[in-house]
């Protein structure tokens, strides 16, 4: 974290202790979870510690991936929304997948829920045709821009909203890997099969979404919003522990990256990993290096077909140190795997925005939500096996064999991993 100008970091930390008062550490749940499980004890005081949100109960969860199962989901809950429809992606992009979603939010805009928008500039840019904002404006949806594209560059240019979130009337929450964009859902083939994931919440952690929508709303036009209107004190029967967290860089902490060791240095038996990237610092490579040589079987699942040529590179540079430390590295054949997703023994889970790599550790704002002792976490382990199924796994003796050539370029690019 920390990489923020100074005058922006005020912004937003204001914005931040605005909403954040409305959070409050529910002792009960807190001790349960102590009773019942110390180690997911510690992981939930660190996370909420380093990020500011606290662990709740009273949230059931639901894993969705690919993204294309949950669209039919999604359709249904923005269709029973009855108050308002908050809405925050790195991308939105004009589609298939966008018509759906915008098709039922002017009827509901129509109907008096209030909708509110904020993207990405940066992200979507090229992505939307022109007036796109001031139509959404005429059909009476709010719209907020993230850090316009700016032609005199700052270095606030740097720090993009990669966070994805949908609240709806304060119930239900979404949050995952996948924008708005027919890649997503596999309406448009780029990069082969599109495979990525989501999480709905239902229930008290709710609120957390609400609250990191609210401080980016007013971060970015400057207009508070009144959250204890929206807030809805809404309990669910469930069986586990949820803490939904955000990640950005206007302070020195970095609980994204932190829950992501914390998972990796606590876990037991296994650690499964999904990321679209692997450009990791050191802390991070020893992190998963320890793990696998205390035997804990440790696995990454990583496209096989990339996005972007240089960063692929990158990623595989990598490879032979983890592979020799014992971790195993699966290669998702089917095309693109975008998820990015941590699971580890059984009983814990994150599901996020988080990329294993210095945008998402270092620059961007970024959120996720940490899921303990329920049945998502099985869902979300099901979801890895049949991933690493249809994947190749990268076999270290192959993997020494492999061109000079190639083994140049990872070497040379690797030296710019931390403007990728």
């Amino acid at each position: 974290g920390g990489r923020a100008l100074p005058h922006i970091k005020k912004r937003m930390k204001t914005a931040k202790e605005r909403y954040s008062k409305h959070l409050c550490v529910n002792e009960d749940v807190l001790n349960t979870l102590k009773y019942k499980d110390m180690l997911h004890f510690r992981q939930a005081q660190y996370l909420t510690r380093e990020s500011g949100y606290p662990v709740y109960g009273g949230t059931a969860t639901e894993y969705f991936s690919p993204i294309e199962d949950m669209m039919p989901r999604l359709l249904e809950e923005l269709n029973n929304a009855e108050k308002y429809i908050f809405i925050e992606f790195f991308i939105l992009a004009e589609g298939q997948m966008w018509d759906r979603i915008h098709k039922i939010l002017t009827e509901k805009a129509k109907a008096g829920v209030e909708i509110k928008i904020i993207f990405d500039d940066f992200g979507s840019i090229k992505r939307q045709s022109k007036g796109f904002v001031s139509r959404l404006k005429s059909e009476g949806i709010e719209v907020a821009v993230f850090n316009p594209i700016n032609p005199f560059m700052n270095i606030f240019m740097n720090n993009r909203n990669h966070r994805k979130i949908i609240v709806i009337d304060g119930k239900t929450a979404f949050t995952g890997g996948f924008n708005i964009g027919d890649e997503y859902c596999n309406y448009v083939e780029r990069f082969g099969y599109w495979k990525d994931s989501a999480v709905i919440i239902k229930g008290s952690a709710v609120k957390s979404f609400l609250c990191m929508f609210c401080s980016m709303w007013e971060f970015t036009t400057r207009k508070p919003i009144k959250m204890e209107n929206y807030i809805c004190d809404f309990s669910v029967e469930s069986d586990g522990f949820v803490i939904p967290y955000s990640d950005d860089p206007i302070d020195d902490k970095n609980p994204a990256e932190g829950i992501y060791m914390q998972i990796l240095s606590t876990a037991q038996r296994y650690v499964y990993i999904a990321t679209p990237y692997l450009i990791i610092d050191n802390a991070m490579k020893d992190c998963l290096m320890m793990a696998a040589k205390s035997g804990i079987d440790v696995r990454i699942a990583v496209p096989h077909i990339p996005d972007k040529w240089y960063v692929d590179y990158v990623t595989k540079y990598n490879y032979l140190e983890l592979l020799e430390a014992g971790v195993k590295i699966y290669e998702y054949t089917p095309g693109f795997i975008h998820s990015k997703l941590f699971v580890s023994d059984d009983s814990v889970a994150t599901v996020g925005t988080v990329n294993m790599d210095y945008r998402s550790f270092d620059f961007h704002f970024e959120c996720g939500v940490w899921i303990a002792n329920c049945q998502t976490v099985m869902d979300i382990k099901e979801d890895f096996l049949s991933i690493f199924d249809r994947s190749e796994e990268i076999k270290i003796e192959a993997w020494r064999k492999r061109p000079i050539a190639d083994r140049l370029k990872q070497a040379f690019l690797h030296i710019f991993a931390p403007f990728m």
